[in-house]
């Protein structure tokens, strides 16, 4: 199976087991639902063709999901090669295609498959650094996660959070 695309970013600094990482702006495919996992279907069949243009669009890494007691999204990062002047308007008007991932964030990586323990425990602790640290939150967790339900060994997550960073360069 080819290496798919991967959402770009810069490491800035390595803090404790964690990163500050700076990302890029992206094209991102979203759906919002109650539900946590109702998103994957619709996004799917948006990149394979339920768009506006019949493009068939290349899956990317990692997707994004966050969650919280009102409502949960699920994001697809878009090829780089798109921007807000190209990127496919989805058929499905559950769906919202729109520039973002811009920023600072810290991250921490884990293995295995992701659930909502390991998604508390590692958003806890990076949290706990971040406040150790000094650095300042400036929104909710995401998770991020790499690898396809199929692959069973060296799967990759990530809890990101984005942050308020004064970069030493600046």
């Amino acid at each position: 199976m080819a290496q798919a695309e991967m959402q770009p970013y810069e490491i800035i600094e390595n803090i404790a087991d964690s990163e500050i990482r700076y990302y890029p702006a992206v094209m991102m495919a979203k759906h919002k639902s109650k539900n946590p996992g109702a998103g994957f279907g619709k996004l799917f069949n948006y990149i394979s063709g339920n768009n506006n243009t019949e493009t068939k669009i290349a899956m990317t890494t990692p997707v994004h999901i966050k969650k919280s007691q009102a409502e949960n999204s699920m994001t697809f990062v878009l090829p780089k090669k798109f921007n807000i002047n190209n990127a496919p308007l989805p058929n499905d008007n559950s769906l919202e295609v729109f520039e973002g991932g811009k920023g600072y964030f810290a991250a921490i990586k884990y293995s295995g498959y992701t659930n909502e323990s390991k998604e508390k425990v590692f958003a806890e602790k990076l949290k706990s650094v971040l406040k150790e640290l000094d650095i300042k939150v400036s929104g909710e967790p995401v998770i991020l996660v790499y690898n396809s339900p199929y692959k069973l060994i060296n799967r990759r997550n990530e809890i990101i959070i984005p942050v308020i960073y004064n970069s030493p360069n600046n």
